[in-house]
């Protein structure tokens, strides 16, 4: 049997394992050691410049306790960046092993293991370690295409955006969190004239009050304590580009007015300076509040509101845009199948239904985390329904998740629909599920036309 020419570090506490580790991974490595504890990783990672490291989860010690995979997962990503990590991990302990992956480690192994999945997993994580793989890696992942879908609210949003994105007018977008505020902004700034100059991003609601005008505007060297040098704020980064403001309406009314000031006057002085720098942006502001109802609450200045709402776009919720449901599942298969090294193609027609039958309160952004966890947890060339593990929010009828604008009929026909497809067909489940009779559920089938 050709060995392998690969490195390998084992670091677990069980003496059991790392026996039986022993006799296993030397028939297929050049090679292996094997080490009882993380206090000896640093020191081997220098002295044994290991390729591939299959790292417990938990270990018997005071750091981190029932963290402690991901706590020596950031020390080994960290200190060498360019060495693979695949996680040993119990049943018990997924959840944990599915966040290491999007924290950086290859993939995961569950005990009790498989012998040939976890040698193919070892292989595996080392041939990604080549200088190729790396440089992939190591390629931005691509922002999130905007899809249309074929409804009517987003067919209007195409056209205005079509009509306004080459011009230089201000952008309101506004809608739930999920929605794809953020994705919307890019593909303005992507159609529009400045798309070969920078988008500047700024979470607007996370900036505190002190950091306010430093971040927007820039300072000047010695202007405050930490101020050591000359630094750039946010409206001269994106100068000839576009500035996008998410959150916009999470800035306190006394800090809108310097905001306001930046806006009539295109330009902006820096902190500690009294000189005034011209800026050429696009501005596109988004939030998920209702500007004016605050204003007439006297919560956000009227005088900014107008400023910043030449043109308003507002997003549907996930919902109210089912048949983007699909598409959307497809392009997060495929793109965390890429990410995650996953022979994962799409989804059974069983799991988009699925899909489709749940209110998905988080919108886009709560679909894309189901279907990344969904992914990564996959052995199959395909998501099924019972991979799809729907995410916990407010309880309807028959335990169907619910938002605030349905009724318990359109609720209940979901909670069927759904459940016909996780069983199915199966009647006998499917009542069961709901907590309803067969005959109830006959009724109820044909009722809904199901």
């Amino acid at each position: 049997m050709a060995k392998n020419k690969g490195k390998i570090l084992v670091v677990d506490d069980n003496s059991g394992i790392r026996a039986a580790l022993k006799l296993l991974l030397p028939m297929h490595f050049a090679e292996v050691e094997l080490i009882p504890s993380p206090k000896e990783l640093v020191s081997r990672l220098a002295d044994f410049r290991p390729d591939v490291v299959l790292l417990d989860m938990n270990f018997h010690t005071d750091i981190n306790t029932g963290n402690e995979g991901l706590y020596w997962l950031s020390e080994i990503r960290s200190r060498r960046p360019d060495i693979e990590v695949v996680l040993f991990t119990a049943y018990a302990d997924i959840q944990l092993a599915v966040e290491g992956m999007k924290r950086g480690a290859f993939d995961f192994i569950v005990k009790p293991w498989e012998n040939e999945k976890l040698v193919e997993t070892l292989k595996a994580a080392y041939a990604n370690r080549s200088k190729g793989a790396k440089e992939a890696d190591a390629r931005p992942a691509s922002a999130i295409p905007m899809l249309w879908g074929k409804g009517a609210a987003m067919s209007v949003i195409r056209r205005t955006v079509d009509k306004i994105a080459s011009t230089d007018a201000t952008v309101l977008i506004t809608g739930e969190n999920g929605t794809g505020k953020d994705v919307l902004a890019g593909e303005i700034h992507r159609m529009s004239m400045r798309a070969l100059k920078p988008m500047v991003c700024v979470d607007a609601g996370a900036l505190t009050e002190t950091l306010f005008e430093s971040e927007l505007f820039g300072h000047v060297k010695g202007a405050f304590t930490d101020a050591h040098a000359d630094h750039k704020g946010k409206f001269e980064q994106a100068d000839g580009g576009t500035l996008f403001l998410d959150e916009i309406g999470n800035i306190p009314l006394h800090l809108q007015a310097k905001l306001l000031r930046a806006l009539q006057n295109r330009t902006i002085t820096r902190v500690g300076d009294t000189k005034t720098i011209p800026v050429d942006i696009r501005l596109i502001c988004a939030t998920n509040k209702d500007l004016e109802k605050m204003v007439r609450d006297g919560e956000f200045r009227e005088d900014l509101y107008y400023r910043i709402n030449t043109m308003h776009l507002h997003l549907p919720a996930l919902r109210e845009r089912t048949d983007e449901i699909a598409p959307l599942a497809e392009m997060f298969v495929a793109k965390y199948a890429e990410r995650y090294r996953r022979n994962v193609s799409g989804l059974t027609q069983e799991a988009v239904e699925i899909l489709k039958g749940h209110v998905w309160s988080g919108n886009i952004r709560e679909l894309q985390n189901c279907i990344e966890r969904a992914v990564i947890l996959c052995d199959g060339d395909v998501l099924t329904a019972a991979e799809i593990e729907l995410p916990q929010g407010r309880v309807g009828l028959h335990g169907t998740v619910m938002s605030g604008n349905e009724t318990l009929e359109e609720t209940e026909e979901k909670a069927i629909r759904a459940a016909m497809a996780r069983f199915g067909g199966n009647l006998s489940m499917v009542a069961k599920s709901l907590e309803i009779s067969r005959p109830t559920l006959y009724a109820k089938l044909k009722k809904y036309n199901i």
